[in-house]
């Protein structure tokens, strides 16, 4: 799975858990829709730390423990070959 795709998992199952939509989330986050849209649909692959401490903020976590799962903990770089850096 994709580096990015796992972060956006993790917000819409946060989002499914919590019952607020992704809407919601912008106007909780403070961050702009099309920002949240773009980050959602893939558009935005690499988000600032900013972006996700906002919303991480808005699930009232901390940046740790939104980034905090078992899939990003367990994920490989190695196997990410189409990312550049």
């Amino acid at each position: 799975m994709e580096y990015s795709k796992l972060y956006v998992g993790r917000i819409r199952s946060l989002c499914h858990k919590r019952g607020i939509s992704i809407n919601k989330l912008a106007a909780m986050s403070d961050v702009k829709q099309s920002t949240l849209d773009n980050i959602i649909r893939g558009v935005t692959r690499n988000p600032r730390v900013k972006t996700l401490h906002k919303i991480a903020i808005a699930f009232n976590m901390t940046l740790l423990e939104f980034l905090d799962f078992d899939s990003l903990n367990n994920y490989s770089f190695d196997d990410d070959s189409d990312e550049t850096f």
